[in-house]
């Protein structure tokens, strides 16, 4: 997969390394020259250009992109950057940095944008997961499903402790993707039980947050 990556700070160089090791092509975008500095991400390429101007994304060949990622400091940059990959060259995919969280209603698929992350609802969320438990947590939107990441710690005395996660009538399109365990990741299966403390990853709509939320933890939400 190639993925155009534009902000080569610390944030696009950090995701720039992660994708190489995955073995992805990934070219890295900043117009400010002190910030083209090949030597820390030797694998990647590189482009001395501003990601707003369409001459420097027909440089960067944003038409084989199967990715781009708008991750610089600035959200209007990113707004843009989003915009043109997606309208004027047809990027599959788009995810868009906010770095602000006042700006996080920009970043919809209006602004060409598919994924917006929100680092600072990001941090705010893991704060939260870490002190919680029987609370729905949000970690993330999926703009084009209308659907969220969310993350509960099951507690002890949920009614499903101990069953199978075959057995949790979840709401409807809401799905349970990955349990995490005394440091494992787990993929769950029908057979697959859930344990008290257990971190609980799903998939499911905003409007199915509240009665997943009752369900997994029914008597610390009324239920």
């Amino acid at each position: 997969m190639r993925v155009a990556i534009a902000g080569a700070g610390a944030v696009g160089r950090s995701i720039a390394r992660e994708l190489i090791q995955n073995g992805h092509e990934v070219l890295l975008i900043d117009k400010n020259p002190d910030s083209i500095r090949p030597e820390r991400v030797p694998d990647a390429e590189w482009l001395l250009a501003d990601s707003c101007e369409l001459s420097s994304l027909e440089e960067a060949r944003m038409d084989r992109c199967d990715v781009v990622i708008a991750a610089t400091g600035d959200d209007k940059v990113n707004l843009v950057t989003s915009l043109l990959a997606k309208t004027e060259f047809g990027v599959p995919r788009t995810v868009g940095r906010v770095n602000h969280p006042n700006n996080e209603w920009l970043f919809t698929e209006a602004w060409g944008v598919d994924v917006n992350v929100s680092t600072p609802r990001i941090m705010s969320a893991l704060v939260e997961e870490a002190v919680t438990v029987g609370d729905l947590v949000r970690l993330f939107t999926f703009r084009q499903g209308n659907a969220n990441l969310v993350e509960m710690t099951l507690p002890s005395d949920s009614p499903y402790v101990g069953k199978p996660s075959g057995l949790i009538p979840l709401p409807d399109n809401c799905a349970l993707v990955t349990i995490l365990r005394d440091g494992q990741v787990y993929v769950p299966d029908a057979e697959q039980p859930v344990e008290s403390g257990d971190e609980l990853l799903f998939v499911v709509p905003a409007e199915g947050e509240d009665a997943l939320e009752r369900l997994l933890a029914p008597s610390t939400h009324g239920g």
